[in-house]
């Protein structure tokens, strides 16, 4: 078969240049409108990943900064600190059976989320779900990298005091300098970093681990044995903002679950790298369970004793390790310890934006232009998109914004229902991989004009009843009515809602495609050379 860039022996100026810009190939692997070599069932000599590897996986995924400060979430709703470790220990385990069955077919089938969708949605329907975490992922992005330019910030002022007591600001004053020159930084490290084959960040991933796993060991200790107690926060009684302490804590878990959602539904994206059969499983019911729930206790318990020793209730790690500076005025043992401290912060924010956002939604952008993206060009994009989505503004509003944009796990809870229900109720975990990547009615995944009109309607039921509590909590904080107890709990629903009606909506009208294709990726079974080659000669030269 002859690739896309000698189809033509005179091409235009146009013609080259698109040609040039085309992503690398590989043996066999060609570039069309639905392929490239980040987008084919995972070939075995990539796929590298151990158990031990996704043990680290969940390691970077659970210790993690986003962990550590989820019991704020907890709390915020009227939790004592002991009902909020509970909680803890139910969304772990939830997250973990979550994870299990939404990386099921990247286990067995080698393919990713953005595949995923081809046999759900249909060929073209599949943009949808793609192109709405691509949205997500760039403002979750962009916080992300504001947080790992504060750690740099902090890193950068134990060696240098004076940079720590920078005053100056950008941005109308809600930008710090100093925080802007740590973004920077921050996105030079992970520019050089995905530079790294995903199959091959495990050396990485064990460094950023063992690295804040140190600190979050270190911060325990030094709060501990301060205080000799749990700190203030494990004396207050509990005082739910909306009912019973039982919907508070439901209230709590959802808001995590929703936080976590991006995570599960993408766990496809990195399964897929699994060197045999339940290699992931281990560490996505007990690994990833563990970590987060250590994590995000240890943050309830730092914070709660770091208040009453600094006077003030800090809830993320590197802006604690600023203050614990100045509470010590700048000693130089101190600084020593926040330096090692704040590098593994940003070590930490660089894996779990790697982790969460860049791998993921590189794949995402390379299934919309598979000729010219593969995974470090979209992670790359994604990288500018955060950074032009200018997170400094829209956290200056905090509450409003972050709810709005927790509130778009509703969408990836019913995105997961439609998935599971389609992959393991109505296929059987049965899929024809080489229909994932023909763009015309000679594949089974075509449908009508490309899209599956089961599972957009299976969406619309999923979030219907959600909306309304969105829509109200964003206009009044206070709200408090049945439609706002029901997107209170709208990972639920939504999840629940969305499987069921894609199962009934199935029933009722079969797509006919189900039952034809293989229970796993056979080796040298995926086969779309002759398919491919018909479908450049129909297209002809662009």
């Amino acid at each position: 078969m002859s690739n896309s860039k000698e189809a033509d022996p005179h091409p235009s100026r146009w013609r080259r240049f698109l040609q040039y810009i085309e992503v690398p190939t590989d043996p066999g692997v060609p570039n069309t409108p639905w392929l490239n070599r980040d987008l084919i069932p995972m070939p075995k000599e990539r796929r590298t990943y151990k158990i031990w590897s996704y043990s680290v996986f969940w390691c970077i995924g659970g210790l993690s900064i986003s962990a550590y400060t989820a019991g704020s979430t907890l709390l915020a709703y009227g939790l004592d600190a002991t009902q909020a470790i509970v909680s803890l220990v139910i969304c772990g385990l939830i997250i973990g059976v979550l994870s299990v069955t939404c990386g099921w077919m990247g286990e067995r089938h080698h393919i990713g989320f953005t595949v995923a969708c081809r046999f759900c949605w249909g060929m073209r329907g599949a943009y949808f779900p793609v192109i709405v975490r691509t949205f997500v992922a760039i403002f979750w992005d962009g916080l992300q990298a504001y947080w790992g330019g504060q750690a740099v910030a902090v890193t950068i002022g134990a060696i240098i005091p004076g940079f720590t007591h920078m005053k100056q600001t950008l941005a109308g004053g809600i930008l710090l300098t100093k925080d802007f020159i740590g973004i920077i930084i921050y996105y030079v490290f992970f520019i050089a970093i995905m530079r790294i084959p995903p199959e091959r960040l495990q050396k990485p991933f064990i460094v950023s681990s063992v690295m804040f796993s140190a600190t979050l060991i270190g911060l325990l200790v030094w709060a501990v044995s301060n205080t000799h107690s749990g700190g203030p926060l494990f004396q207050q009684k509990a005082s739910p903002v909306h009912g019973g302490t039982g919907w508070a804590m439901l209230f709590g878990i959802t808001a995590i679950l929703g936080a976590w959602s991006g995570g599960t539904i993408g766990q496809s994206d990195w399964t897929r790298y699994a060197n045999r059969p339940y290699a992931p499983t281990l560490a996505q019911l007990i690994v990833a369970p563990f970590c987060i729930i250590v994590c995000a206790t240890i943050g309830i318990i730092v914070t709660s004793c770091a208040q009453e020793i600094v006077g003030s209730l800090i809830w993320e790690p590197f802006l604690l390790l600023a203050a614990l500076q100045n509470y010590y005025n700048d000693s130089p043992r101190v600084r020593a310890a926040i330096f090692f401290a704040g590098l593994s912060c940003v070590c930490a924010q660089l894996g779990m934006s790697i982790v969460l956002n860049s791998v993921s939604v590189g794949m995402d952008l390379s299934g919309v232009v598979p000729r010219y993206i593969n995974i470090r060009r979209g992670a790359y994009l994604l990288a500018f998109l955060g950074l032009a989505s200018n997170p400094w503004q829209y956290l200056s509003n905090a509450p409003i914004f972050l709810t709005v944009l927790s509130s778009f796990g509703i969408f990836f809870a019913s995105f997961s229902g439609i998935l599971l229900a389609d992959y393991f109720v109505i296929r059987g975990c049965m899929i024809k991989l080489e229909d994932c990547y023909i763009g015309d009615k000679r594949s089974i995944y075509w449908y009508h004009n490309g899209v599956n009109w089961r599972a957009p309607l299976a969406w619309v039921l999923g979030v219907f009843l959600t909306i309304p509590g969105l829509i109200m909590t964003t206009r009044d904080a206070t709200a408090w009515n049945v439609w706002v107890r029901i997107f209170h709990i709208a990972f639920f629903v939504g999840l629940l809602i969305s499987f069921v009606a894609f199962s009934v909506i199935c029933c009722v009208s079969p797509p006919g495609n189900v039952g034809i294709g293989t229970l796993y990726h056979e080796e040298n079974s995926f086969e779309v050379e002759g398919e491919l080659e018909t479908e450049e000669k129909e297209k002809g030269p662009v």
